[in-house]
């Protein structure tokens, strides 16, 4: 664990490497695919669920897109190898940190759809329905293909990049390279204002989820809330209200889970966590569920929008895409809120020194955690 902790805290120095690795080796994928190899993850009759509605990439093909993946496969390699050696300014630099900006956003907001929020809400059960088979008839197997995991891929590699260039960027502002610190900081990283703005991001986190949960919860119960009676009726066998409801459930554990980035118990464990009580949460704990939900809700919800646009929304049927079009909302929001937890708990920066230190946690701040 001690190894993790250590690795994990160099990643200003290996993001960049492991940014331009990932860009290799897709790279040489989509070589592969390009003089005939099978797998090519993207368009009809490749994905076997792609239309212009799920995919943005339905109309690919492996003889354009290979091509494509492999040369920019190739720059990204080469980009990322200058950006963790640091090299580059002016001009130049600005230029690299657009594109890494640029790749970043497109592999893990922009091609991923919500077959990626798809497999994560149903990860927990895919361990049950492995045994008692999957609502509906299908497999855990027709969960799982290949396109899907590729879209998974993609977004790992588009969280690399993302790294890769917010140390890119700080090492050209001559900041600190782990914690962003400089000698004038911003006055929006504050703890005070960050506790300010981090208030609202929570209240549209929370309620977002929570108007989707709503309908499936109704549609559960028998209540066609959004929907045609008749299209309740044809579907109420399929398994398909079931899977709605354990998403239901799933999206107000969240949006509890969400209100703990501003509450204390989200900072000190309270007491129905009897074998935490009273002590501190770890940054990490609270970051990395709610940071990767954020990102895997947001390109859900553009897929969503672009539905809206291509088939237009029936007002008998407004429940099946209207929450869904506040998603990139709830996923901006969410990140939100989670940078601000971050910047009012990381204390000083034992890299650089800058920043307020956290200190033990006071006995007042446990007891009013505990009681709570």
């Amino acid at each position: 664990m001690k190894r993790v902790s250590a690795a994990w805290s160099r990643w200003p120095v290996w993001s960049g490497y492991a940014a331009a690795l990932w860009s290799f080796v897709y790279g040489c994928l989509g070589l592969y695919w390009a003089v005939g190899g099978s797998g090519f993850p993207f368009g009809r009759g490749y994905d076997r669920e792609a239309d212009d509605v799920f995919s943005l990439l339905a109309g690919a093909n492996p003889g354009v897109g290979g091509p494509v993946i492999a040369g920019l496969g190739l720059a990204g390699a080469v980009i990322g190898l200058l950006m963790a050696q640091g090299r580059g300014h002016g001009v130049l630099a600005r230029l690299m940190l657009g594109f890494a900006g640029v790749t970043a956003a497109t592999l893990a907001l922009v091609i991923p759809d919500f077959r990626v929020l798809m497999l994560l809400t149903r990860l927990p059960f895919m361990p049950i329905w492995a045994f008692t088979g999957v609502p509906g008839g299908l497999t855990v197997g027709d969960l799982v293909p290949w396109a899907r995991i590729n879209l998974l891929v993609l977004v790992l590699g588009g969280l690399l990049w993302a790294m890769a260039a917010l140390a890119y960027s700080r090492r050209i502002k001559q900041v600190c390279l782990h914690c962003g610190r400089g000698v004038h900081g911003a006055r929006w990283t504050s703890p005070e204002a960050a506790g300010r703005w981090g208030r609202r991001a929570v209240a549209v986190a929370t309620v977002v989820p929570l108007i989707y949960a709503a309908t499936r919860i109704a549609w559960a119960l028998g209540i066609p809330l959004g929907i045609p009676r008749s299209f309740y009726e044809e579907n109420v066998d399929s398994g398909m209200f079931i899977g709605g409801l354990a998403i239901a459930l799933m999206a107000i554990g969240g949006a509890v889970l969400t209100m703990g980035l501003v509450q204390r118990w989200g900072e000190v464990y309270p007491r129905w966590i009897w074998f935490k009580k009273g002590k501190r949460v770890p940054l990490a704990l609270a970051m990395v569920p709610a940071g990767l939900v954020s990102v895997f809700v947001v390109p859900a919800g553009i897929m969503e929008i672009r539905m809206a646009f291509i088939r237009g929304i029936d007002p008998q049927e407004w429940a099946m895409l209207g929450p869904g079009l506040l998603w990139p909302l709830w996923g901006l929001a969410l990140g939100a809120a989670t940078v601000a937890y971050y910047l009012r708990r990381r204390g000083e920066c034992p890299h650089c020194g800058l920043g307020a230190p956290s200190g033990p946690v006071v006995e007042a701040e446990v007891d009013d955690a505990v009681r709570s």
